[in-house]
């Protein structure tokens, strides 16, 4: 029939595509990304055959590639190697050809040896996923064409672009493009606008990157993942296991001096611990310094008030000469941004607790010695930091 055997208003149509499309990313962020790829859950077998049937008949996708090329992004994250990096092959191209960049990746066979195991390889992903990974989607026309008509292929073309343009296309574009940043990785990736229900909470891409083995990918009170809302409903229905999720800081008020579970809770959080040491040192001291400049020191503070807090491996080399112009002429922002460097390059020498611990203990000593308040609250705050263990596994 012209219109099928559901006939609905325009209305009925729209929310149909929608709910199909939102199943697909629930599909992609639960099962591929979170599940298989970064193992942060497990799931119930059930459920990961639904999840494997939805994304045949929704998307033509095979589990190992897909798998093996997100794990391939984030080994070689913005390198020549990077199967999808605006900032090697463009933002435009990643954009509108994000899912030709997919399918040349998938076609590399090493890449599928190296990244992909691990993945399930079952009869039915041997003879039919993977064998005949087209049939699904032609079976899923054919399905909404019997059931809504003319409309039904107009939703058809919506499910077939909804992947390609939402996941290949402004996951791999713009988050790691344009957006804002909660934590400095050495990577260009970035959180877009709140636009988690259609995207599944994958907007948050870099807190994802700076934790990628979190089953949950928010981190701000104002951000909202609806990936892991679906989790824990998921959870209470004994159908998923958290494995793990990113570890947070817990400040101990009663706390007097730096022990090792301090040194470990700074290395293991170290990405929370910077951040709040540019909101709490940077930031505040940079406020303090443009109050007291003249005009011309004004504008060389706010010149390099963005590279004050970025990871130095991402700066080019306006941004370092804005830094340099902004450190020369404020001491007390020079200072602090010193102590940055040297807190992070505790972690990123390999030493034992104990190496560590002393590397911290003078750290602070020196930082309370400072004469800056900020550095000097943040140092005696840092006696009090631990691990919330219960955030690290569960």
């Amino acid at each position: 029939m012209l219109y099928g055997y559901l006939q609905l208003p325009w209305w009925g149509y729209v929310l149909v595509a929608l709910a199909l499309t939102h199943a697909t990313i629930v599909t992609v962020t639960l099962f591929l990304h979170r599940c298989q790829t970064h193992r942060a859950l497990d799931m119930h077998p059930l459920l990961q055959h639904f999840f494997r049937f939805w994304l045949w008949l929704t998307t033509g996708m095979v589990t190992q590639e897909w798998v093996a090329i997100h794990r391939k992004h984030h080994a070689k994250c913005e390198t020549l190697e990077d199967p999808h990096s605006p900032h090697v092959y463009g933002i435009k191209k990643v954009m509108l050809e994000g899912a030709e960049l997919y399918h040349a990746e998938s076609m590399h066979p090493e890449t599928m040896a190296h990244y992909g195991h691990g993945t399930p390889d079952d009869w039915l992903e041997r003879h039919v996923y993977s064998r005949h990974n087209l049939m699904g989607v032609t079976l899923m026309a054919i399905i909404d064409a019997a059931l809504f008509g003319v409309y039904g292929i107009a939703i058809w073309a919506v499910q077939m672009i909804w992947i390609p343009f939402w996941a290949a296309g402004v996951i791999n574009g713009l988050g790691h493009y344009r957006g804002y940043r909660n934590y400095e990785t050495t990577d260009g990736s970035t959180n877009v606008s709140p636009i988690g229900i259609i995207i599944g909470g994958e907007e948050m891409h870099n807190n994802h990157h700076a934790f990628p083995s979190s089953a949950k990918f928010s981190m701000r009170p104002w951000e909202f993942d609806i990936g892991w809302m679906y989790i824990r409903m998921l959870q209470a229905l004994r159908l998923v296991r958290i494995k793990k999720v990113a570890p947070r800081p817990l400040f101990v008020a009663n706390k007097d001096k730096l022990d090792v579970d301090t040194a470990r809770a700074v290395v293991v959080g170290r990405l929370h611990l910077m951040a709040n040491y540019a909101r709490q040192v940077m930031l505040p001291v940079l406020q303090e310094e443009l109050h007291k400049a003249d005009d011309s020191c004004r504008r060389l503070l706010k010149q390099g008030r963005r590279a004050l807090v970025r990871e130095e491996s991402r700066m080019d080399e306006r941004a370092r000469m804005r830094l340099a112009s902004a450190l020369e002429s404020c001491e007390s922002l020079n200072t602090v941004y010193q102590f940055r460097l040297r807190l992070q390059a505790l972690w990123s020498r390999t030493q034992a607790t104990d190496k560590l611990l002393g590397s911290l203990q003078e750290w602070c000593v020196q930082a309370e010695a400072s004469g800056i308040r900020a550095l000097q609250e943040f140092a005696r705050d840092l006696r009090g930091y631990s691990l919330d263990k219960t955030a690290v596994s569960r």
